[in-house]
């Protein structure tokens, strides 16, 4: 028995030398906290996620099976939404199923390689969805600046140009955070404070040079972000200018209406993001789980909420929603 212990003891000792060692690991795992500081409202938070992801999930494939089955609603505006939704879909699925198995199963060990494509998809279709609330202002603008054009303008082959161009923009900005991150030499600790892999929480964690991670995630953040709020906010110029300019206050609020439902989906999708970014970087006072509680609402509240917000306002896919179950019930 002592022989056969000599080698274990050995090896664990070899095991807890490299772990303190900065020699760059081909593959390490890496180790989810959850929520630091909250152990105790972890289950009432997770009951919290699991509901913003089924509603996220029935939404938004609620969302996609009516405009997809439904020819009458093959229109730019309809589109886009069901490009959204999908986005939305792979988006909260990307985040809350392995939050979830963090926070209630203590699932907390997650690959490397796991941990760089979870990070992957996260970034790269939250910046898809901003490019997508970029074409629906596009979208919103067209149809009040140019009503009697606007399916000449936004045909169909315009519509897969931008959807391919939105999704090409996303994969090539974001193919580089892994592949730069397999660069960075984890040395000591794989302990992250969070409860999903987040580029900037995994960055943190290395021991070797990080200023071309941080200075291009930065580059990356302003870049999506600023460049798409300025085009939605040109957008909206314009389409105040033009509708301050129609004679009669029922026209101009039927106007407005028609762009309530995007503007609704535009602060759900681009405040808490703002507070999410603000405070990871320059909120050094503010706690911890806030950081995270930020971050994590910041891509559920969106999925959840978006098709929420156009079934209210928007009649015809309200309609296309009470039929169906309405159908389902007299069956």
């Amino acid at each position: 028995m002592t022989m056969l212990s000599f080698p274990s003891s050995l090896s664990k000792l070899l095991i807890m030398a490299l772990s303190n060692s900065s020699w760059k690991l081909p593959q390490p795992s890496f180790f989810l906290v959850g929520i630091p500081g909250l152990e105790e409202s972890q289950h009432w938070i997770a009951l919290l996620l699991g509901v913003l992801y089924f509603l996220a999930v029935v939404g938004n494939v609620t969302i996609i099976f009516i405009i997809w089955t439904d020819t009458s609603l093959h229109q730019p505006m309809y589109l886009f939404l069901a490009m959204l939704a999908a986005i939305d879909l792979v988006l909260a699925t990307s985040t809350a199923p392995k939050a979830l198995a963090v926070l209630l199963a203590h699932a907390h060990e997650i690959g490397y390689i796991v941990c760089l494509t979870q990070m992957f998809f996260i970034h790269a279709f939250s910046s898809m969805e901003s490019g997508v609330l970029v074409a629906m202002a596009l979208d919103r603008y067209v149809a009040i600046c140019h009503p009697l054009r606007h399916s000449t303008i936004l045909h169909p082959g315009v519509i897969v140009h931008i959807g391919m161009v939105v999704l090409v923009r996303g994969l090539i900005l974001l193919i580089p955070f892994p592949i730069l991150l397999q660069n960075l030499i984890f040395c000591q600790t794989t302990v992250i404070g969070h409860a999903y892999c987040e580029h900037m929480a995994v960055v943190k964690l290395a021991c070797s040079e990080t200023t071309v991670n941080r200075a291009y995630g930065l580059s990356v953040a302003l870049l999506v972000v600023g460049l798409d709020v300025l085009a939605i906010a040109i957008s909206y110029a314009l389409i105040l200018q033009a509708v301050l300019k129609v004679p009669g206050g029922e026209a101009r609020l039927k106007a407005f209406s028609t762009c309530g439902s995007h503007v609704c989906v535009i602060l759900v999708f681009y405040v808490p993001g703002l507070f999410s970014f603000l405070t990871h970087r320059f909120g050094h006072h503010v706690p911890h789980h806030a950081h995270v509680l930020l971050a994590i609402l910041y891509l559920l509240l969106p999925p959840a909420l978006n098709p929420l917000v156009y079934g209210v306002k928007t009649r015809q896919i309200r309609q296309r929603v009470l039929k169906v179950f309405s159908t389902k019930g007299l069956s």
